[in-house]
């Protein structure tokens, strides 16, 4: 196997991760207002991704640096072309960090008030834009013959892009709504588990909806309707677990129709990274740039050896490290945890 193909797999599978471990930081910032009666039950629902959350955002950086080392082109032309979209998620993430360090600064309702909702927004518009960017990459847009997008910002809310757009909103409110039910006890987990089962269904029809029409439309290989399936079985089987209080199995489940629909979207590029609408001759290839593949987008053999070298000495040291935080923030969290009055949260560690 190429090294090009191996770094475009690598790259999905960073995409997994990020998708897997930020789509329930999302949920949770989505759900705030909804789960929660008041500023103590706020704070727990915090204190569940507190440990964690920048630590989930490092799966963006590295796919995002793994992509302008491995694929320059792919990374010029997506960035250029998604430059208002990825703008925004950019400045939501940022209002959405410094919301979890500042809403305690101050005893005061309206001020906690005002950075809840840069939390809901800014873990909102991210959820959202997810799905229009990776929507928009697999149907493909306007790129001409020099690499560049020719198109605008309406170019990618067309109908596909919305619908992957609402696919990612919804699946990771639900993705967090489950995560909260596994975090958290008492009424709050109660909350949690009732509005997973009233979410699963519109995630079935809603996803469902965009897997087919990606499927049948942007797809040319029959292997990928295995995706298709596995998603749809998971999203399946994570509503039943909901129902029967199983939120570990539903989580889970939740994970792999997350992981699913990577392999699917991925596996549907292939062997293009961006696809051009203008002529297919003008679609951004896996492969090196030369005379037989002029739109190449990968760097050269020796820049991948060096990246690969470096990705299998340093990789392992980031999973364990993100692997133990998982472990070492794994109980349940309760109102009882949080102390009174307006300060930080208080994050139990395992005993």
């Amino acid at each position: 196997m190429e090294l090009t193909t191996i770094w475009f797999a690598l790259i999905a599978v960073l995409w997994v991760g990020y998708l897997v471990l930020e789509g329930f930081d999302f949920g949770v910032g989505i759900l705030l207002p909804v789960l929660t009666r008041n500023d103590t039950e706020r704070r727990v629902l915090i204190n569940t991704i507190g440990p964690v959350w920048d630590g989930n955002e490092v799966w963006l950086l590295v796919a995002g640096g793994a992509t302008f080392a491995a694929f320059p082109e792919w990374y010029a032309t997506l960035f250029s072309g998604f430059y208002l979209p990825l703008l925004l998620i950019l400045v939501a993430l940022i209002l959405r960090g410094v919301a979890f360090e500042y809403r305690g600064k101050i005893d005061d309702d309206t001020w906690r008030r005002r950075w809840d909702w840069a939390i809901i927004g800014g873990s909102a518009l991210p959820a959202l834009l997810w799905g229009v960017a990776f929507a928009n990459i697999v149907r493909g847009v306007p790129i001409n013959a020099h690499k560049e997008f020719t198109g605008t910002l309406f170019t990618l809310l067309n109908p596909f892009g919305l619908l992957g757009g609402l696919t990612t909103l919804t699946l990771f409110t639900l993705h967090g709504a489950i995560f909260l039910a596994l975090k958290t006890s008492g009424e709050l987990r109660g909350r949690a588990l009732g509005l997973a089962r009233k979410l699963a269904v519109p995630a079935i029809v809603v996803a469902g909806s965009f897997a087919l029409w990606l499927q049948l439309s942007y797809s040319d290989k029959g292997w990928t309707w295995a995706a298709v399936a596995i998603a749809a079985l998971a999203l399946v089987g994570a509503a039943l677990a909901v129902r029967a209080d199983r939120e570990g199995w539903a989580f889970l489940l939740t994970s792999v129709v997350l992981a699913a629909a990577v392999v699917l979207i991925f596996g549907s590029l292939f062997p293009n990274v961006m696809p051009s609408t203008t002529d297919k001759a003008y679609s951004l290839t896996v492969y090196t740039e030369s005379a037989a593949h002029p739109f190449g987008a990968a760097s050269t053999h020796y820049t991948l050896t060096v990246m690969t070298w470096v990705a299998v000495v340093l990789t392992p040291f980031v999973l364990l490290y993100q692997s133990w935080t998982y472990w070492v923030f794994r109980k349940r969290i309760s109102t009882s945890d949080i102390p009174a009055g307006g300060g930080l949260p208080k994050i139990p560690a395992a005993g």
